[in-house]
């Protein structure tokens, strides 16, 4: 297995196979957390292979067999707000959520395989693509509200068009999905055993017939167990219909579900200010026209955190760094929350903006 810490060890592997360009992440043992590097060798192969006409469909994995991509660098955000080098934070994000726009619009089919491990910067390599590949041993998640953030990289976007609550959901509790639940929210498309996908890999190579990906992946799929999400769907499209999060938690606690009490209870332990924010930035994305406007306001939000509130910081100290778990959140309860606790977040102007 390569260690990611091996500068001579490439961090993204690029090949090509009769037809195919294949990228996959090569840090498994960070589960193929993304750096800066990762991304820059990411958009310049899809650059390279756009225009080629030896390359038909873009394959996008991970290397090991813990997971596609854990998610973004957090250590090395916690030292660059800490440094204050937020300017290096500002041109992490822009390279990554022009990625992410890059592998929505890509005009070649790009088949993402998010066997194990696929959360936060992962859903946005995974989620945007064209045909999307889990497997019984994916765990799909944005859980950023746990470091007092909130979901980025597209993902408001894709939980916004989730079926009834579900988003909300997802994005405030940064609960874990396996692959029933992906295909119900919409985050995959099929199920495909994880011993089939050297298979599936070959097929795609081969290509005889049918010659869809789309089809190709069919040839190997399963139908998904049914979804634990659409099974809740009663508690949680009742509670998480509330304008804020304290009418959230209110009405979970009304609920005879367990399930609603259980997540009630977590609620009260994530940041507040985070939980407010994420709340209102899925219901705006529900109104926006496209990926990209998405990815421009949540990139506005994710420098708020980093310029602007401490509990980014102080979520990843408490989970990361000092590993106490007790994180010292402002407001520390979710009744202190001011009525317009997320005003201030979305009128942040970033100085550089995303696009142009």
């Amino acid at each position: 297995m390569s260690d990611p810490l091996d500068p001579t060890e490439p961090r993204v592997l690029r090949r090509t196979d009769a037809g195919v360009g294949r990228l996959t992440l090569n840090r498994p043992r960070a589960i193929n957390a993304l750096d800066f590097g990762m991304i820059e060798l990411m958009a310049a192969a899809l650059d390279a292979w756009e225009h080629d006409p030896d390359i038909d469909i873009v394959v996008l994995d991970g290397a090991g067999d813990r997971g596609l991509c854990a998610g973004g660098d957090v250590r090395g955000l916690y030292e660059q707000i800490t440094g204050g080098r937020t300017e290096e934070t500002s041109v992490f994000f822009r390279a990554e959520y022009a990625l992410n726009a890059r592998i929505a619009e890509y005009p070649k089919p790009i088949v993402a395989i998010a066997d194990g491990i696929t959360m936060g910067g992962g859903i946005g390599l995974a989620g945007h693509a064209s045909v999307r590949v889990v497997t019984e041993r994916s765990r799909l998640a944005m859980p950023e509200t746990r470091i007092g953030f909130t979901p980025d990289v597209g993902g408001t976007w894709l939980l916004a068009h989730a079926p009834g609550r579900v988003g909300e959901y997802l994005a405030l509790t940064g609960s874990t999905m396996d692959a029933s639940d992906a295909i119900y929210a919409g985050v995959a498309d099929h199920l495909v055993p994880s011993a089939n996908l050297t298979d599936l890999r070959e097929a795609l190579s081969s290509r005889a017939d049918p010659a869809t990906p789309t089809e190709l992946v069919l040839l190997f799929d399963e139908t998904p167990a049914p979804s634990r999400l659409e099974g809740a769907r009663a508690w949680i499209d009742d509670a998480f219909a509330a304008d804020t999060v304290g009418e959230i938690v209110q009405r979970l606690r009304a609920r005879a579900e367990p399930e609603a009490s259980a997540t009630a209870d977590l609620l009260g332990e994530l940041a507040p200010t985070a939980l407010a924010v994420t709340l209102e930035a899925v219901r705006r994305a529900r109104a926006l026209p496209d990926l990209r406007a998405d990815l421009a306001q949540e990139y506005g939000l994710v420098l708020w955190f980093a310029t602007t509130h401490p509990d980014l910081v102080e979520g990843i100290r408490a989970q990361l760094v000092d590993k106490d778990r007790s994180p010292r959140w402002q407001p520390s309860t979710i009744a202190e929350l001011a009525p317009d606790a997320a005003a201030d977040a979305f009128a942040y102007e970033p100085k550089i903006a995303l696009w142009g």
